[in-house]
């Protein structure tokens, strides 16, 4: 063989593997081209909002820029670069929310290396890895307070009315592992408010132990007007089980005052001071059926008692402590009046109206002729101007749902398109939703304004509802200036509507002229407008964009609910709180267990906290289902 002829055989054998190489540098080089173009856009994003980032506080200056440039990162499809990232091991820009800039700076970094063989040499950012997480765990604190060691997320709890005269539940709330007390403005009044305040403070100064308090503005809240009243009765129906059988008996408290998880029964406390509490009150219930209340124990401000059959009491009607009912009688006081709900079924039309009238079934004839549509009031007049024919309306967190084909300045009339159950119930002050109408009702209220310098001078934080656009933040910021308490409070933004998610950015934005700021994750609303198939990745791109402004996030809505009204958690439940853990904070609703549901979710998040740092997963030494198996194995 001639050199000429060897030299080309040579040649030929090797050019596969200087393919498999050039293949290999290409790709690189693609590959960082992708990422210049990225850092490129997102230096140059900048500048387009030169204006917005004058007004920042200084505490948001990164923050902001990161944001910005997360944004830019999240325009582009990224699933090819990362796919490939993944397949070289490196970090796939999937957890750069904190710090986009270093990540992507980094990333490039190492495949210029691969691509020269040269040594890593990693520039400098001006938010560094260390500094993104940090700046988010420094703002959590600033507005929502000290952690508790064992867990990184914190708990809010909504407090029901009975916290202001029950200082021993809120001592309870705070041992269990509440670290923020929500207080909601939308029920109750001022000196209600300052009660449990004080109960809170008073208890945070005893177990040394520092508490937050955020209150709620009631805001713009869309809801079902009232409806007619129908009669004063009240049912009493004891638990059965799958064959009817009464399974046990209705607890009763017999006295003026209500107590909570007790079916109350009004009687004046001068007659409950005559009875010792050995009785059984003998009477005839408001269908003329034979009843017993048996008494069995005496307490200070009213009877425990037992009831044993499906029972209706009336405003009123006379119980007596003898049989054949020949003692003095002692008198029902009080009910309140039985609501008549409108039934609703796909097909049904109902009528909305602007002005507060009461609202009521459908009327028919003997013959069974329609005479009179349904109609329910409406609490936002201001809807009315906004809606469109053919715009989408929900009832009562979307059980009802129907659509708009008619419309008036004083009224619209809507068609029930879908109705949970076949037939469903539509009462008074329940959520209405508008999904595909663009609102511009102002998230501040008259009642907020009304309700703001009591939250400036008793609560740490401002919860702001319904913020569907930067105006309605300009607006609140305009007050609290006013009151001379911008940036003397945190401020956590609400977002339960679609056009307040359309808008997050640009709401953030706005926020940020002040610190501290956070936003709650309101899901269940969010879940109407959005769509249920939507809710998860809705709350996905909520959390990032948070972390990528280091801006506190709250994850709320129906946290543990079945636990803490029936005192049961349902296996979804418990999955929903394993997720939460990426959150900065969790938000439990109010229930006659709430103490139970706190220890909980403390005792959840404590455990999980090992497995999760924000939204990355983390990996400790693996152990047995059962902790105390591994601690006796040990």
């Amino acid at each position: 063989m001639d050199f000429a002829s060897g030299y080309k055989q040579s040649k030929k054998s090797n050019r596969p593997k200087l393919n498999k190489v050039l293949k290999k540098q290409l790709k690189l080089k693609e590959m960082i081209a992708k990422i210049d173009a990225i850092i490129v856009k997102a230096k140059a994003v900048e500048n387009d909002f030169k204006n917005v980032l004058d007004k920042i506080h200084p505490a948001h200056k990164k923050s902001v820029y990161n944001l910005l440039h997360y944004r830019v990162l999240r325009t582009r499809d990224l699933r090819g670069l990362q796919k490939r990232l993944g397949n070289m091991g490196l970090s796939r820009l999937a957890t750069s929310q904190p710090h986009v800039l270093a990540n992507l700076y980094t990333t490039r970094a190492i495949l210029q290396a691969i691509l020269l063989n040269a040594p890593l040499e990693i520039p400098s950012s001006e938010l560094s890895f260390k500094k993104g997480n940090n700046t988010q765990k420094t703002n959590a604190k600033k507005l929502l307070g000290y952690r508790t060691k064992s867990r990184r997320t914190r708990i809010m709890v909504t407090m029901p009315n009975t916290a202001a005269n029950d200082y021993q539940m809120v001592l309870d709330m705070l041992k269990a592992g509440m670290n923020c007390a929500r207080i909601n403005c939308a029920h109750d009044d001022p000196e209600t408010w300052k009660k449990i305040i004080d109960n809170i403070r008073r208890a945070s100064k005893a177990l040394r132990k520092k508490c937050k308090i955020a209150m709620d503005l009631a805001g713009p809240k869309i809801r079902t007007g009232v409806l007619v009243q129908g009669p004063k009765v009240k049912k009493i129906r004891p638990p059965k089980d799958d064959y009817g059988r009464i399974k046990n008996p209705s607890l009763i408290w017999i006295s003026d005052e209500p107590k909570p998880g007790h079916i109350h029964v009004p009687i004046s406390q001068k007659e409950v001071d005559k009875l010792t509490g050995n009785e059984t009150l003998y009477f005839q219930d408001a269908r003329n059926k034979k009843r017993t209340f048996q008494l069995i124990e005496k307490q200070k401000k009213g009877l425990l008692a037992h009831c044993n059959k499906t029972t209706f009491i009336e405003e009123g009607m006379p119980l007596f402590t003898d049989i054949n009912k020949e003692s003095k009688a002692i008198y029902i006081g009080e009910i309140m009046p039985v609501e008549v709900p409108i039934l609703l079924k796909a097909g049904d039309q109902l009528r909305l109206d602007k002005e507060s009238l009461l609202g009521e079934p459908a009327h028919y004839n003997e013959a069974g002729k329609l005479i009179a549509k349904a109609h329910i009031s409406c609490t936002a007049p201001a809807i009315f101007k906004q809606v469109n024919i053919g715009d989408r309306i929900l009832f009562d967190d979307g059980k009802i749902e129907g659509v708009i084909r008619k419309k008036t300045s004083e009224s619209m009339v809507i068609e029930i398109i879908h109705a949970s159950g076949g037939t469903a119930k539509l009462r008074s002050e329940k959520g209405i939703n508008l999904p595909d109408t663009k609102l511009t009702i102002s998230g501040l209220t008259e009642k907020d304004k009304k309700d703001l310098p009591f939250v400036v001078e008793h609560a740490d934080v401002v919860n702001f509802s319904f913020v569907n656009r930067p105006q309605d933040v300009q607006e609140l910021l305009v007050e609290l200036e006013r009151l001379n308490a911008k940036n003397k409070l945190g401020i956590i933004l609400k977002i339960e509507t679609k056009s307040g998610y359309d808008q997050l950015t640009r709401i953030l934005l706005e926020a940020m002229q002040v610190y501290p700021i956070g936003v709650m994750i309101a899901r269940g609303d969010l879940a109407i407008e959005t769509g249920w198939k939507n809710i998860g990745r809705v709350q996905e791109e909520i959390l990032s964009l948070c972390q990528a402004a280091h801006v506190t996030d709250i994850w709320a809505t129906q946290v543990l609910e079945g636990l803490a009204k029936k005192g049961i958690p349902s296996r979804s439940e418990i999955t929903d709180v394993v997720m939460s853990q990426r959150a900065d904070c969790v938000m439990l609703n109010k229930g006659p267990f709430i103490l139970e549901a706190i220890r909980l979710l403390d005792s959840i998040l404590g455990d999980m906290e090992s497995f999760w740092e924000k939204n990355a997963a983390m990996s400790p030494m693996m152990e047995k289902a059962d902790k105390r198996q591994t601690n006796s194995a040990n």
